[in-house]
């Protein structure tokens, strides 16, 4: 298709003219950021004028930043918690948003172990899907000739409830997933997936994962692009392939689907797809049976131009591992999204994920920006490069000068708009996939097992630091305990420790526990047993390296390899739980 010079953007050639569309809005943007955001903050209180939280305090109609700035404080979620409460269980007036709230998303939990719920109203569907609806045009600039095959991705709904008035609570996903938005798509050939929307809406996992597998095998030829949401989700598909690679190539041998899969929408909609193809199954035998698995990706998706999966942040855990799986096929890092608010998007999506940046996009909310260590937040296009910031957002949905938890470093600009890259959930200490477990949390948990440990055979947990393991799959905790025993005659025998493991899972949230027994996304937790002095050698290796002997503190996680080896050396049992923690997809009432 022609596409009309006038509509081409700086960005790079166009693919075709609703590609040149989406470019020329990005420009218009990010060239006007400060205009963008300064009318949509006037836009949000003029519609929330006459909301209870912008009422109390005396606003009095008042549109502009300064006035906003001086008056609103910057909150977190505890602040917010009372109203949002209140929200779910059935109140409809304007506490937050003069649109009624349609529903929660549900985002990291809170030391309460629940997952915080998140406002959110039906025309935000429409802000995230103009945010999805850049990000092939971007990529198009990049890879060329993707209209001419698939996407082979990984997603999934994920459980949901009610709030006691009634309101769906579910992850920002699930709700997208489940919308007219995405069921219902106009065909683009440049965002064609393998996966039928019967598999990806399938609430229960394993059938899930396995429909979207077979049709991923079924249509090998045709995938251009393996993905997930996480890097992550997409190891546990290869795991999952690597354990039922024979029952794939049965069903492709024959033509007939496992009879495990019993969702009537899949088993119809599979009826039409597979049909016997005994060459493609021995070629799957030939491929898996192997115990090298080195560039399966490659081998069996030949085609695969790159993968796309988010790396940053804690999922960087992950690369090497994907390099293996994927034979170093380049890793895209497409956008910057959470359950609070879509952010923006990487317009270098091909850039090592050691360089991704994200170019936030001043149309989907107003954003202001803390410097870290200091108190005074600044504009979007105020922020100075290299330096590092806590992110505050304000939406359409009522959510007024939220910290957001997420901590950004600014690595330079596309026009007026900063491109950031992200460093960290703030306090967040341990995290496989979804899960989010901060120090104190964590403390908690080690607490509770140790006195289940004191109560059986009379020791304590004198030392203790953890790790996220993720050279298994899915990851899993690692803790390494250092135990005080009393009574050399009372040992702490295997069955109390795993006892512990499962204490301890216990006493970790409902993202944790929910990655456990429905997502199954987060391993086992293990706990790791070392001599005694080991914490001793641990201090001495961090003063040999400078540390001050002074202001030294045991490190409560610790990722640098050689003092994970020295740990490792220093073990002399592991135990792992033995069960999986309870969890249900109710919320607690408070």
């Amino acid at each position: 298709m022609a596409v009309d010079s006038n509509l081409s953007s700086p960005l790079g050639p166009p693919a075709c003219e609703k590609d040149a569309k989406a470019l020329r809005f990005i420009e218009e943007m990010t060239r006007n950021a400060d205009t963008v955001q300064e009318n949509l903050l006037a836009e949000i209180l003029a519609r929330n004028a006459n909301t209870e939280y912008l009422r109390r305090f005396n606003l009095d109609g008042a549109t502009d930043r300064d006035t906003f700035k001086t008056k609103i404080p910057v909150i977190s979620y505890e602040d917010l918690q009372p109203e949002i409460q209140r929200i779910a269980d059935g109140d409809r007036s304007p506490i937050l948003s003069a649109h009624p709230i349609s529903e929660f998303l549900t985002s990291s939990g809170t030391s309460a172990g629940e997952r915080k719920l998140m406002p959110t109203i039906r025309e935000e569907l429409d802000r995230r899907q103009l945010l999805y609806s850049l990000l092939m045009p971007v990529m198009n600039l990049y890879v060329p000739g993707l209209d001419k095959g698939k996407g082979l991705y990984f997603l999934f709904v994920k459980s949901e409830t009610k709030t006691p008035g009634g309101l769906p609570a579910r992850p920002v996903l699930t709700s997208y997933y489940k919308s007219e938005h995405f069921r219902s798509r106009p065909y683009d050939p440049y965002n064609v997936y393998t996966s039928p929307n019967e598999a990806i809406l399938c609430p229960d996992s394993f059938q899930s994962m396995y429909t979207q597998m077979l049709c991923g095998l079924l249509d090998r030829l045709s995938v251009l692009r393996v993905g997930a949401v996480f890097a992550s989700g997409l190891l546990r598909a290869i795991r999952f392939l690597q354990l039922h690679w024979s029952r794939f190539a049965h069903d492709i041998d024959f033509g007939c689907l496992d009879s495990e899969i019993t969702d009537r929408s899949i088993r119809q909609c599979m009826s039409g797809i597979l049909k016997p193809d005994p060459a493609l199954a021995e070629f799957i035998r030939q491929e898996c049976k192997s115990e090298n698995w080195e560039r399966i990706i490659t081998r069996i998706w030949p085609n695969t131009k790159y993968i796309d999966v988010i790396v940053t942040g804690a999922m960087a855990q992950y690369i090497p591992t994907l390099e293996y799986y994927s034979g170093g096929l380049p890793m895209a890092c497409t956008m910057y999204a959470s359950s609070e608010c879509y952010f923006g998007l990487n317009l270098n999506p091909m850039s090592k994920p050691s360089e991704v940046s994200y170019t936030i996009m001043p149309n989907m909310a107003y954003f202001e920006f803390i410097p870290l260590g200091g108190t005074k937040a600044v504009e979007l296009v105020d922020v100075k490069i290299g330096k590092e910031y806590e992110l505050v957002v304000t939406t359409y949905a009522g959510l007024c000068r939220y910290r957001v938890g997420d901590i950004l470093r600014v690595t330079g600009f596309h026009n007026s708009a900063p491109q950031f890259h992200f460093v960290r959930r703030k306090n967040v200490l341990l995290s496989i996939d979804s899960d989010k477990t901060d120090e104190s949390e964590l403390q908690k948990a080690v607490e509770n097992a140790s006195r289940l440990l004191h109560e059986e055979c009379g020791s304590r947990v004198a030392e203790y630091t953890s790790y996220a393991d993720t050279s298994t799959i899915p990851g899993h905790y690692v803790l390494y305990w250092e135990l005080l025993v009393r009574d050399g005659s009372r040992q702490p025998s295997h069955e109390t420790l795993t006892r512990c493991c499962l204490e301890m899972e216990e006493s970790l949230n409902s993202v944790y526990r929910q990655s456990r027994v429905a997502d199954n996304s987060v391993g086992p937790l293990e706990i790791r047993v070392v001599r005694n002095g080991t914490f001793e050698e641990l201090m001495d290796y961090a003063i040999s390296r400078g540390a001050s002997i002074n202001q030294y503190k045991v490190p409560r996680c610790v990722n640098f390899t050689p003092i994970v080896e020295l740990l490792d050396s220093r073990v002399v049992s592991a135990h792992f739980s033995p069960a999986l923690p309870h969890w249900t997809p109710e919320r607690r009432r408070r």
